[in-house]
């Protein structure tokens, strides 16, 4: 029984108690960064199909169980879609600080899994306008906790080299989530009734709550893993003092590097013993924190500012089909809710390009991928206006320009949310332990989260306003002017403020081997 117990309390506290304690079962594969990187997206993925996957359902739900007059249920609709932003908005930063002081990003995860499990069960059962908006805030809530804490949970797990490619997988579970949920949902409130579409969101939180549950994180693994690996260096007759030294986060200390120690492609180590001890000036330089809160110091940087600039921008672009696309087709084309929520697949299938989109972004820099997707993006938006009649050319024409919008916005969200992780690495390599032991990369993404909130708040405002003043046409070219606004900020400041030198420094990082032009001359 005192075994069971023990095993039961370092499930929950991932706490190793003494040297007795055992290692949680499959712990390599639980801390790996495959399951990692799919419980992330398994959770953000599931965040964004629960909100979205009401959304057909909850103009009749207002009706027939909130007793809520037909007249007023475009008011209702409105309110309950803004306030999972507004949550989302004003809690991001909030999680953000709040995980990069917990001593766990787990935790933090499971109380967002409450969050998220409450709201549905809420909505499920609601029969009153007030208990709807409370479950859509505890939705917005918990959105705000999986992202910002998520995003920081693979930091941490992957490093800055390739976050790029891993956020595109998660941008993928976000696109993927965001339009294929209203398709679900009206496919199964139309066939099957309102409590079918809460089946399906029940399932989808019991999973999310086995894998969040099961997650090791790599920092807590190592309580047990490095112990192994002390012994396996120990039965190979290397001291357990001494460490292949990659690299210091402290400025000026003089060591060998990692390329200096490589010979006929085997690494040889270096002993903490033959490195030079840093002056103390250099000690205290690193050691200096901020006195400002990180959400400040981030907010002077203009690469960070043109970051969250791009992050609305795209955020609006991508929900402002929300509002127009099934009306505008209803109208012109005479489709149902069924041919409205399928036009949206011609949207989904370009997002499986994320992930490369990503691979692009660590290898080349974020600057050319994210402004040719603005750019790309501008005629096509224009474009649109031509869609006016009911012919088969015209529904074609129509699906053709909206994959390839599709394709436009879906790689712009690796490389804008990768500069994040770029944008505090190069401060904590200014100026190391600027942000402290934990960092700031949670606060970081609490604020690419907000920016995102606010551009979809943004963009079905924008779209369903403009054409309902000014048309279809104007709509579509107002778009295209919003896509440029954010192409040219992201050319000059993304990666780095825009120079001759500057592209050079992703090859640097790459192939750290490669001299600089400053070495070279």
């Amino acid at each position: 029984m005192g075994r069971i117990a023990i095993g039961i309390g370092t499930f929950f506290s991932q706490k190793r108690v003494s040297p007795a304690t055992p290692p949680p079962y499959f712990l390599s594969f639980r801390s790996s960064k495959m399951f990692i990187l799919t419980t992330i997206c398994i959770a953000v993925f599931s965040d964004i199909f629960l909100y979205g996957i009401i959304v057909p359902v909850v103009p009749f739900a207002l009706h027939e169980r909130a007793r809520v007059p037909e007249s007023q249920s475009q008011s209702y609709v409105s309110i309950l879609l803004s306030v999972y932003g507004a949550a989302l908005l004003v809690s991001s930063p909030i999680c953000g600080w709040f995980a990069d002081r917990s001593s766990s990003r787990r935790m933090p995860l499971l109380i967002g899994l409450v969050a998220l499990g409450s709201s549905t069960v809420m909505l499920c059962l609601a029969r009153h306008v007030e208990v709807m908006i409370i479950g859509r805030v505890l939705q917005g809530f918990s959105g705000g906790i999986v992202w910002t804490t998520g995003i920081a949970l693979l930091v941490d797990t992957v490093g800055e080299k390739d976050i790029g490619q891993v956020l595109g997988w998660v941008s993928l579970s976000m696109s993927v989530g965001i339009l294929l949920a209203p398709l679900v949902g009206g496919l199964l409130y139309e066939k099957s009734g309102y409590y079918a579409v809460f089946y399906v969101a029940f399932a989808l939180v019991a999973v999310d709550i086995v894998l969040r549950l099961v997650l090791v994180e790599k920092k807590i693994a190592r309580q047990w893993l490095e112990e192994n690996s002390d012994v396996g260096r120990s039965q190979s007759g290397t001291p357990p003092g001494n460490s292949v030294v990659e690299h210091s986060p402290i400025e000026g200390l003089e060591e060998k590097s990692t390329e200096e120690n490589i010979k006929d492609g085997t690494y040889t180590t270096t002993a903490l013993s033959d490195i030079k001890a840093p002056r103390p000036s250099t000690l205290a330089k690193a050691a200096r924190r901020s006195k400002y809160p990180p959400v400040l110091t981030l907010l002077k940087s203009r690469r960070l500012l043109a970051a969250l600039w791009g992050c609305i921008v795209q955020g609006s672009l991508l929900t402002a089909f929300d509002s127009v696309i099934p009306l505008y087709v209803q109208e012109i084309f005479g489709w149902n809710a069924i041919g409205a929520g399928l036009v949206f697949l011609a949207v989904i299938v370009p997002s499986f390009v994320a992930p490369v989109a990503g691979w692009l972004s660590d290898r080349h820099g974020p600057r050319y991928i994210v402004v040719t997707g603005f750019l790309l993006a501008i005629p096509l938006w224009i474009a649109l206006r031509y869609v006016t009649y009911n012919s088969m050319g015209q529904k074609v024409l129509l699906c053709a320009l909206l994959a390839m919008i599709g394709f436009c916005l879906a790689i712009l969200m690796p490389p804008l949310s990768a500069e994040i992780t770029y944008v505090v690495a190069a401060k904590e390599k200014k100026h190391p332990g600027l942000y402290g032991p934990n960092g700031a990369y949670a606060q970081a993404y609490g604020l690419f989260i907000a920016a995102f909130a606010a551009g979809t708040m943004i963009g079905p405002v924008w779209a369903g306003y403009v054409r309902g003043v000014a048309g279809w046409g104007t709509m579509s070219w107002s778009l295209g002017i919003l896509s440029f606004a954010a192409a040219v900020p992201c050319l000059i400041f993304t990666g780095g403020l825009y120079t001759k030198t500057n592209g050079k420094i992703w090859r640097e990082r790459n192939n750290p081997e490669t001299p600089s032009p400053s070495a070279a001359a």
